[in-house]
């Protein structure tokens, strides 16, 4: 292989929209599909289809009903590992190794949504969205690449960073995702492990980005109101490979689709 296409979706809920995982695999063909929010218990993943479309590696960590993160992947995944946060088994992270010769750690997370008060004092989830933040930012600063490997951390991060990625920086400012103490963890934890956003590396932080649009609006699309919730971050030497970017915003459009839309990066390999 001389380039990897890495995908990341949200899809809440891999068995009712395992059609659409198909249609992604399909149509843009990614080496590797990260999924968060699957909401499958073990033993119930379908694996089948996946598998039919030439996907025949697949790591997942999965409980009923809630959250669940999966890897899917036309390549072998070697040193499968999940790590818990918060002292909470909730199944939000999971990781695996990709080659040999250029070993890449993958990382795919699940940040907590946080609820809708962005007061810990009176919203616990929020409180654990913190928590979970902060303890991301020491871990990524304390060994979460192993020596000698290249890193690349993908998910859904539940946090819209910069200014623009929202459809309004004013009237977001004390909505959960975007409040300041929000934004200034996650910014924290991305330097902590001196990653790249490669979603920025490519489109400037003067240009609007989204990957995820409300159920609530009657039109999203007429709407617009997004926010950038999916990320792509990889450690600086895989970055200089970068080769782009693509966010299907076609995706929250499909039939019974997600709220949030695939986000796929491609990086050179040596």
């Amino acid at each position: 292989m001389k380039k990897l296409k890495i995908a990341t979706w949200n899809i809440n809920s891999v068995r009712l929209r395992i059609g659409l995982v198909c249609r992604l695999l399909k149509e843009h063909s990614p080496d590797v599909l990260c999924l968060q929010e699957t909401k499958c218990p073990p033993g119930q993943f379908p694996s089948s289809p996946l598998k039919e479309l030439g996907y025949t590696h697949i790591a997942e960590s999965g409980q009923a009903g809630y959250h669940g993160v999966a890897i899917v992947s036309r390549l072998p995944l070697n040193q499968i590992a999940v790590r818990s946060f918060c002292q909470k088994q909730d199944c939000r992270h999971i990781a695996a190794v990709i080659g040999e010769r250029e070993p890449i750690i993958i990382h795919n997370l699940y940040v907590p949504a946080g609820g809708d008060e962005p007061d810990r004092t009176i919203n616990e989830k929020f409180g654990h969205k913190l928590d979970f933040v902060a303890e991301l930012e020491h871990w990524f600063g304390n060994g979460s690449v192993p020596e000698k490997h290249h890193g690349i951390v993908v998910g859904d991060l539940n946090i819209a960073p910069l200014e623009n990625d929202v459809w309004s920086h004013k009237q977001l400012l004390k909505i959960v995702s975007h409040t300041p103490v929000e934004t200034t963890g996650l910014i924290q934890a991305q330097k902590a492990g001196n990653w790249v956003d490669l979603i920025r590396q490519h489109i400037p932080a003067e240009e609007k980005v989204y990957t995820w649009w409300s159920y609530r609006a009657h039109d999203w699309e007429l709407s617009n109101r997004g926010r950038r919730l999916d990320h792509i971050w990889a450690t600086p030497d895989l970055a200089k490979r970068s080769k782009g970017i693509e966010i299907l915003r076609e995706a929250r459009g499909w039939t019974q689709p997600s709220d949030h839309v695939p986000v796929m990066a491609t990086v050179g390999l040596s």
